[in-house]
């Protein structure tokens, strides 16, 4: 008898534009976004680095979150939010994974730090969800092809980025923006290829000339759907499935 085929999620990436709705927090775009994602048969939605506010350092029962939580379970839709949050007198760069419900099922702290001034977490993570199972990290983590080894290990089949990336001037003589951008979009591919499962990359349109925005979501061998330089939503519908044929492929 065949295995029965897994139904196909819809991931969708919202690529938001901080601070313009409210110069102090981003509540009613992120909760704006959950319905568009809705309105798009999402099964997940996920935001940028820092998205909830622009200076307050967070905690799980903070009343912005509680809203969140609220849209997610009005829309019956996963989500995925970043912000730094004080855990048990500590103080962590936390992505929370709210589910249909609208309750918190996990978080992740990031681990590898770029000038966050926060503690660094300690261990990678991986969720189940009605739709498969996911990984997080955050941002600089991208960088760290072990990490991303270590959540294949653990079982994910997809792993989620949110994101604020910048880039150095420094590092580059020209086009400094585009060339960057270049790296980011190998670096989605790499990570997604070398582990063969999905990643999908998240980054906020600021008002920074170092800001990348830039936002993408992956399979091992090419960009799915991406967008660049404006505000929007990109969705995919994801094959879970043809993973289980490269890998048997590839490993053989």
């Amino acid at each position: 008898m065949k295995n029965k085929l897994r139904k196909k999620p819809i991931i969708a990436i919202a690529q938001i534009k901080y601070f313009d709705i409210s110069r102090k927090n981003n509540v009613e775009k992120i909760k704006k976004y959950i319905r568009k994602a809705k309105k798009r048969n999402a099964d997940i939605i996920c935001f940028p680095e820092s998205c909830v506010h622009k200076t307050e350092i967070l905690y799980l029962n903070n009343k912005m979150i509680s809203e969140i939580k609220k849209e997610c379970k009005a829309n019956s839709i996963w989500c995925i939010i970043t912000e730094d949050l004080e855990i048990k007198g500590k103080k962590y760069n936390t992505a929370l994974l709210i589910d249909r419900e609208g309750n918190i099922k996990g978080n992740y702290k990031k681990i590898n730090l770029y000038g966050d001034k926060v503690n660094p977490g300690t261990r990678i993570k991986t969720f189940e969800t009605d739709f498969g199972k996911i990984g997080i990290v955050i941002c600089w983590d991208l960088a760290f092809p072990e990490l991303f080894k270590k959540l294949k290990n653990a079982g994910a089949e997809i792993v989620f980025c949110p994101s604020q990336w910048q880039y150095e001037c420094s590092v580059h003589n020209e086009k400094h923006r585009q060339r960057e951008t270049k790296i980011l979009e190998s670096l989605l591919i790499a990570r997604a290829f070398e582990n063969l499962y999905f990643v999908a990359l998240c980054n906020p349109v600021v008002e920074s000339k170092y800001q990348i925005s830039y936002s993408a979501i992956a399979s091992p061998h090419k960009i799915l759907n991406k967008i660049t330089k404006k505000q929007g939503l990109i969705t995919a519908k994801l094959n879970l499935d043809e993973i289980k044929k490269f890998e048997k492929l590839y490993n053989d």
